[in-house]
């Protein structure tokens, strides 16, 4: 009984004395001498846990789960652990006869931690922390199984007598601030051999002793070691102390607080030794991301002969689950539908409108319709883009799912699926920047088209294969027409061009403007006896406004216009595709005059109203508000010249010199979610290389904040 006394105060006073930590692990590392020997120390760490799992329900262990507990009793069946247990367990008896015979001899706490160490000297740090752990789980181990099943087994009832079981159980009340203390610093032991363990399984390849963090960490669990081992001896020492001395040993009101004391001392290392660990993964995903990017780059520079392993690295590698959703059966497949067949991969984020969508899937349908074989030849599959580091939540979730279910094409299963590094080489190469891409592989997995949204919006399905050269042929056939700008959108205006009207395409946000314009354009056509048509296609920005124009058009009966927006936003975005298309082939500033008139267009419509006047399909005017009005409103200046020249001309002309007097600046607007941005361009009226500026917008289209609105 004394002696154990003895071990509370010299374990308390050892503790409170040896200041002098540098002095204390010189003595440890000094025993350290590694022979090479290997332990399967995983395997052996979840055979620990499982008993103090099982010794008392108070631990709460992260890997003691059904899946772990499986695993452990897989591998520890395992004729390699078997034959490593028949070499170790001299080992283990002797560490567990050693902390218990100095615990009742009252051995100094230290003491008996350095002849552990100078047990264990051949065993790598993280091999002597689960050795001892093992020896000790032993030892806990078979104190519970008695506490636990001496009432109903006669052996175990005898062998608890003799251990004093019964009155520690009739003593458990007063105990359990003990029994609590030793539990928590159990589980403070387990979290910190996982965390070392977890170092000793860092990847060589990835990850060496010259990366800071690393060496730090190397550093420190010598430390960490030893002060778990000596939380060992600690424990027990409690509960030898408890079978030898029995309820008297309960009076002591500092054990309780000493060992909570220690749980601290080692839950300050562990907090320490995780952030190391922490900053390694990191380093490790790095290092891991840069060499599948790399991969990556290279995979797509190879020849194929088909598209399967581009499309595991950019979908899902592995065969164990079905990464896509099939649109039209909402079923989970293989990417082996997609074998052999030119794959288009729509890429954006959860933010793509539903104009997109809406416009896009019509013309996939559209396709659908011209046969079997553009059917069976090229399949759209949609990449989601998420952020990784915004937490995936509930509002995120659900757009995924609605954008999902909407779609009729195949579609990635979950956004998590593509890789970081997939993430990184669709920014970089392919130069995704929030707004969709569509980017196409022919049946061998080539790209040949980095972006083909612009030439599908432009020409929708008749644009396949969509590849480069396809784009390049059919601009070279594309003259500057007014089919140009409004095919596919409405069939109301190709009638009126086979019927060859002059046509006037309008739009801004002028309503006085729009006012004077149309009643002047009607004037014009009557005096000059041309059958005339006008038709309002809104503005690029300002969808409400635009919205409450139309109203205004509608009642006061203008002209004909668009009741539907997204007829608007298609024309606009064709427009702008038409731009795109230029600069993704590398010929924006070429001289060709239907680029200019299309940049011409884009400018105007940022800068204010504007008019397109085309007699049937060909082109007359493509002016500003202010000239086109004047030109109208100064019909009686020109009218003379109208038998001579022809109406088309004797416009013309007039325009033209008007635009030497007013002539707007040239404004171009490059969301910076573009994926290409010209470093220069010219301007469209005077060929000047034109300013760049960086520009903050808001056009107030949607709804206020609630939060701006109070």
């Amino acid at each position: 009984m004394a002696s154990g006394r003895q071990l509370i105060k010299s374990d308390r006073g050892s503790m409170l004395t040896m200041s002098d930590d540098n002095v204390m692990m010189k003595q440890i590392v000094g025993t350290h001498a590694p022979d090479g020997r290997e332990v399967d120390v995983k395997t052996l760490l979840l055979l620990v846990e499982d008993i103090l799992k099982h010794a008392t329900q108070q631990i709460d262990s992260s890997l003691t789960t059904s899946q772990a507990h499986a695993e452990m009793e897989d591998k520890t069946y395992h004729v390699n652990f078997v034959s490593m247990l028949d070499a170790l367990s001299y080992t283990i008896d002797r560490i567990s006869s050693e902390i218990a015979y100095k615990a009742l001899d009252g051995t100094d706490a230290h003491a008996t931690t350095v002849s552990l160490f100078n047990m264990l000297t051949s065993y790598s740090w993280d091999a002597k922390l689960v050795l001892t752990l093992t020896a000790f789980a032993l030892n806990y181990g078979e104190f519970w199984l008695l506490a636990q099943i001496y009432s109903s087994n006669e052996l175990a009832k005898s062998m608890a007598i003799l251990r004093q079981l019964p009155s520690i159980i009739e003593q458990s009340g007063p105990l359990k601030p003990r029994f609590d203390a030793i539990n928590n610093l159990i589980k403070v032991m387990m979290d910190v051999a996982r965390c070392v363990v977890e170092f000793k399984d860092l990847p060589p390849a990835y990850i060496s002793n010259e990366v800071p963090a690393l060496s730090t960490a190397m550093a420190h669990i010598p430390t960490a070691v030893y002060w778990t081992m000596r939380g060992v001896v600690a424990c027990e020492a409690q509960i030898t102390s408890l079978t030898t001395m029995g309820h008297e040993f309960s009076i002591s009101t500092t054990v309780a607080w000493e060992l909570s004391t220690l749980a601290h001392k080692l839950s300050n290392m562990l907090d320490h030794l995780r952030k190391q660990l922490d900053t390694c993964y990191q380093y490790i995903d790095e290092k891991r991301n840069v060499e599948s990017f790399q991969m990556l780059k290279n995979l797509f520079e190879m020849i194929h002969i088909d598209n399967m392993k581009v499309l595991k690295a950019l979908i899902y590698a592995k065969d164990d689950i079905q990464p896509l959703i099939d649109g039209s059966s909402k079923k989970r497949v293989h990417l082996e539908v997609l074998r052999r067949k030119n794959v288009l991969l729509l890429i954006s984020g959860l933010d793509m409108s539903t104009d997109e969508l809406s416009i896009l899937e019509q013309i996939y349908n559209e396709s659908r319709h011209h046969g079997a074989r553009l059917d069976s030849q090229y399949e759209v599959v949609w990449i989601p883009i998420v952020d990784r580091s915004v937490q995936w939540s509930d509002p995120m979730k659900g757009k995924f799912e609605s954008m999902q279910s909407s779609m009729p094409w195949f579609t990635v299963y979950h956004p998590s699926l593509i890789e970081k590094a997939v993430m990184r080489f669709i920014k970089e190469v392919w130069h995704f920047r929030n707004k969709p891409i569509l980017v196409v592989l022919d049946p061998q997995g080539k790209v040949v088209s980095p972006n083909a949204l612009h030439m599908m919006w432009i020409w929708g399905s008749s644009a396949f294969p969509f590849t480069s050269l396809r784009e390049e042929s059919l601009w070279k056939d594309e003259t500057w027409r007014l089919e140009l700008l409004v095919d596919g959108i409405d069939p109301v205006i190709l009638n009126w061009i086979n019927e060859g009207k002059y046509i006037f395409l309008y739009g801004g946000d002028d309503e006085e403007w729009m006012r004077k314009f149309t009643s002047s354009a009607r004037a014009v056509a009557q005096a000059a006896g041309i059958p005339l048509e006008m038709v309002y296609v809104g503005k690029s920005s300002k969808r409400e406004k635009i919205r409450r124009v139309i109203a205004k058009i509608t009642v006061e009966k203008l002209s004909y216009v668009w009741q539907d927006l997204t007829m608007m936003w298609f024309f606009w975005t064709r427009l702008e595709s038409m731009l795109y298309s230029k600069i993704q082939l590398g010929k924006l500033d070429d001289h060709d005059p239907m680029i200019q008139e299309i940049k011409k267009l884009l400018s105007y419509g940022r800068e204010g109203g504007w008019a397109v006047l085309s007699n049937g399909s060909n082109v007359v005017v493509n002016g500003y508000s202010t000239t086109v009005l004047q030109t109208l409103v100064e019909y009686d200046l020109w009218k003379d010249q109208v038998p001579v020249k022809g109406f088309d001309m004797a416009f013309q002309d007039h325009h033209f010199q008007l635009r030497g007097i007013a002539r707007p600046c040239s404004r171009f607007d490059f969301p910076m979610t573009t994926g290409r941005i010209p470093e220069t361009m010219k301007c469209p009226e005077c060929n000047r290389t034109m300013e760049k500026f960086s520009t903050f917008l808001c056009c107030h289209d949607e709804v206020i904040p609630d939060e701006l609105s109070k």
